[in-house]
């Protein structure tokens, strides 16, 4: 338990339920009887952020329109972010994982942080309310905010906003195929508008490479991006 009271200190949160804490550390392969994995508080810390970094987007930017808030909001949940929290807290040590897990790199993988950053968000609200949680978040991202300069217009929604300027169909994403190991894998995303230019890309998640996808078919159609 040492390790998780300095878990605790990161985090900014006392539990008082330490068993919350527990749960959202532990990942499905590591599951023993009488015991739970993290996927639940995964499932409710995903809404627990999105409505905290909100609550802070709409007080730090008092005069900004709900476009400019949208797209940061995008950009500060998806799961790199998370993985950049997660990682800030150190949270790959503490993860309980099977052994085959760990030898695969689990305690490095993005997408795993990601999941057990949402399920400490859930964990956190669970056991100390949403003012624990968004005090957390607003603590946690708040260098995240910082480094968006300026709002930043994802990829994805330049390009629809492009196609729908020039009258052409909407874009369409499709799995191109996925590479790499099963604990790793690779997603190549394939971006195409039906009458004009397609662009594929690949990223550790399907959402990363449907980004890269748009941003490249972007400058193939003429646009600073």
């Amino acid at each position: 338990m040492a390790s998780l009271d300095v878990l605790e200190g990161r985090l900014g949160h006392r539990f008082r339920d330490t068993a919350l804490l527990e749960i959202a550390l532990t990942h499905r392969s590591a599951l023993r009887p009488g015991l739970a994995a993290n996927e639940r508080l995964e499932f409710l810390g995903d809404r627990v952020l999105s409505l905290a970094v909100a609550h802070f987007l709409y007080r730090r930017f008092p005069t900004e329109n709900e476009g400019d808030l949208s797209r940061r909001l995008a950009s500060l949940v998806r799961r790199e972010a998370l993985a950049r929290v997660a990682r800030a807290l150190e949270l790959g040590a503490d993860l309980r994982l099977s052994r085959g897990e760990e030898a695969s790199g689990g305690r490095e993988n993005p997408g795993l942080l990601a999941d057990a950053c949402e399920a400490l968000l859930g964990a956190v609200y669970l056991d100390g309310g949403i003012e624990a949680a968004e005090g957390v978040v607003a603590r946690l991202w708040a260098p995240l905010v910082e480094d968006q300069a300026m709002p930043s217009k994802d990829a994805r929604t330049a390009l629809q906003e492009l196609v729908q300027a020039r009258g052409l169909p909407l874009p369409r994403y499709t799995v191109a195929r996925t590479e790499g190991p099963d604990h790793a894998p690779r997603f190549v995303m394939s971006v195409a508008i039906e009458g004009e230019a397609s662009a594929e890309a690949e990223g550790a998640s399907k959402q990363a490479a449907s980004e890269a996808a748009a941003r490249l078919l972007l400058v193939r159609m003429g646009v600073d991006v």
